[in-house]
C-alpha cells in the first residue's frame, strides 16, 4: 500500500463485503458507477482514469447492499437436460439428444419443434447455442431487411455474437467503413415480436444515432410502442443471458 492510500489497477479483482468486485477503467465514463456483470455473475466499479479507481472501489463499499441485491436476483447458471423445452422465436422447442450434427425439425401439427442431434445421451449446450445462432442469424437477417426497406435504406451485414451488456448495437456507415449491426443470439429465446423490436431498433440507427424523439418515431412507426417489448427484457433478461452458462 501506498504511503499515500491504496493505489488500484485496471482489471484489479477485490472482494468487499463479501461480494466479487471488479474495478475498470472507462476513457468514455464521466464518473464513477457500478454495473453489474452477469455473465461473470461480479459487480464492475468504473472509473473515468486509474487514479480514481479509489473512488470507485468506496462507492463500491457505499453501494455494497445494492450490488448484493442485483447478484442475488440473478439466475442460477442454467443448465441444459435432455428433456428442457425451449422457445425459439416464441415457438416451443424440445432439445433431444442424438449424435453431434445438430438440426432444427419442422414442427409437425400439435407437437412442439425439435432440436435433434445436440449431444450424445445428454445435450451439449454449445451444440444448441450453434444451432440456435444458425436460426437467429437467418430471422434477423429478413428483419432486418424488412425494416431497412421500410426506411428507405440498404441493409447491412448482420452479425450476430453474444454481447453481455447490450441486445443489439449499430454502427452506422463512415467514410472508411460502411454500416454495421450487431445482435445477440439469445434474443432468438424472446418471444418473436421482441426480437423483432431490438432489430428495429438497430436499423433505425442506421438514421438516428442517438435516442431521441426522432429515433423513437422511428422505431414506432416500424413496430408500435416499444414499451412493452422494453419491459420484457428488463424483467426476463437475466433468464436469457444465464441460460448455458455453465457449459458455454
Amino acid at each position: 500500500m501506498s504511503l499515500f492510500g491504496p493505489r488500484y489497477a485496471d482489471g484489479e479483482r477485490l472482494e468487499i463485503g463479501g461480494l466479487p468486485v471488479r474495478l475498470s477503467v472507462s476513457r468514455r465514463a464521466r464518473r464513477v458507477s457500478l454495473r453489474i456483470d452477469r455473465l461473470r455473475r461480479e459487480v464492475i466499479a468504473v472509473a473515468p482514469s486509474v487514479r480514481r479507481l479509489v473512488e470507485a472501489a468506496a462507492f463500491a463499499r457505499e453501494r455494497r447492499d445494492w450490488a448484493a441485491r442485483r447478484l442475488a436476483e440473478l439466475p442460477a447458471p442454467g443448465t441444459v437436460t435432455w428433456d428442457r423445452h425451449l422457445t425459439l422465436f416464441g415457438v416451443s422447442l424440445v432439445l433431444v439428444p442424438d449424435g453431434r450434427r445438430a438440426r432444427l425439425e419442422p414442427s409437425a401439427a400439435g407437437l412442439p419443434r425439435r432440436l435433434v442431434g445436440c449431444g450424445q445421451e445428454a445435450v451439449d449446450p454449445q451444440l444448441v447455442a450453434r444451432a440456435v445462432k444458425r436460426e437467429a442469424r437467418e430471422v434477423f437477417a429478413h428483419a432486418a431487411a424488412r425494416h431497412c426497406a421500410n426506411l428507405g435504406v440498404a441493409t447491412p451485414p448482420i452479425m450476430v455474437g453474444d454481447a453481455t451488456t447490450r441486445w443489439g448495437s449499430c454502427a452506422p456507415a463512415r467514410a472508411h467503413r460502411p454500416a454495421t449491426i450487431r445482435l445477440s443470439w439469445r434474443l432468438a429465446l424472446a418471444p418473436a415480436e421482441v426480437a423483432d423490436y431490438v432489430v428495429a431498433h438497430e436499423c433505425a440507427h442506421l438514421i438516428e444515432a442517438n435516442h431521441g424523439p426522432r429515433f423513437w418515431a422511428l422505431v414506432r412507426n416500424l413496430v408500435g410502442e416499444p414499451a412493452p417489448h422494453r419491459a420484457w427484457l428488463r424483467a426476463n433478461g437475466p433468464r436469457l443471458h444465464a441460460f448455458g452458462r455453465a457449459a458455454l
